[in-house]
């Protein structure tokens, strides 16, 4: 099966298209009818928003990689880079280095010696967010202090294509802020909702990978569900996707399906 069959995927175009539409109307009109309905649709559009930069990474909707990141470049999550998310994202899929904890930037596994220098509160908090709810609840500010922290310390040492990346973020970010101002949803509960979001994408990435002597045995496959899917773009296929990365999210359950028994 081909990894590329468009120079577009207008599914990828209409879910875009509804996921702006919601985020807008999230901000603006529903919270005049109901502001828990305004907070889940926001959350959930949030979420694809998240998923479908997961998808203009790898090379979609368009040819043209600065066409597809325009689509994406408003960092309605609030939280990271999209050009961070990337670059890290494209290191993790070196398949070889996967879970390494120096070598997989995206890994939330530990040396073991530098977990035994760890001090004892730090490994409590470790465990439990070594646990679906801890890494939901605990999960998004760990994984921002330790992001941060780590792009602090590459930009201090003169790494200028990280910098960039942040000031592009953060440009994206006054726009966000702007329009949260101006619609009036208020700025704590859409940092909230941010913050929502990030803990969804947490049950993704709780299971998609898992320490394995051999680089194939580290990939997840989670074929249950229907909601969870559909906002992670099918990435609970995730070894298929790891397979074939240019492979479109509408056309990860075939593939599958084709290859069950591969």
């Amino acid at each position: 099966m081909a990894e590329r069959k468009h120079d577009f995927e207008w599914p990828t175009l209409l879910l875009l298209a509804l996921v702006y539409l919601g985020w807008a109307l999230a901000t603006t009109v529903l919270p005049e009818l109901s502001m828990p309905l305004a907070f889940a649709v926001l959350v959930l559009s949030i979420v694809l928003h998240s998923s479908l930069q997961h998808e203009v990474l790898h090379g979609h909707p368009f040819a043209a990689r600065s066409l597809n990141e325009a689509l994406v470049f408003l960092p309605v999550g609030l939280a990271y880079p999209y050009g961070r998310f990337r670059d890290t994202h494209l290191a993790h899929h070196r398949d070889e280095r996967l879970t390494d904890p120096y070598d997989d930037p995206e890994s939330n596994f530990m040396d073991p010696a530098v977990w035994e220098r760890l001090p004892a509160w730090r490994q409590r908090i470790m465990r439990v967010n070594n646990t679906l709810a801890g890494r939901m609840v605990l999960g998004p500010a760990l994984g921002m202090l330790s992001f941060y922290a780590t792009d602090f310390r590459a930009i201090r040492a003169g790494d200028w294509a990280i910098a960039r990346d942040w000031v592009l973020h953060l440009a994206g970010l006054v726009a966000v802020l702007h329009w949260v101002g101006y619609s009036g949803f208020g700025w704590t509960p859409y940092l909230l909702a941010a913050y929502a979001g990030m803990s969804i994408l947490k049950i993704r990435t709780f299971l998609e990978h898992r320490a394995h002597e051999l680089a194939r045995g580290r990939t997840a496959i989670v074929e249950r569900g229907a909601i969870l899917p559909f906002l992670f773009l099918n990435n609970n296929l995730h070894i298929v996707h790891h397979a074939k990365p240019n492979v479109a999210w509408y056309r990860l359950p075939q593939l599958f399906r084709e290859n069950r028994d591969a």
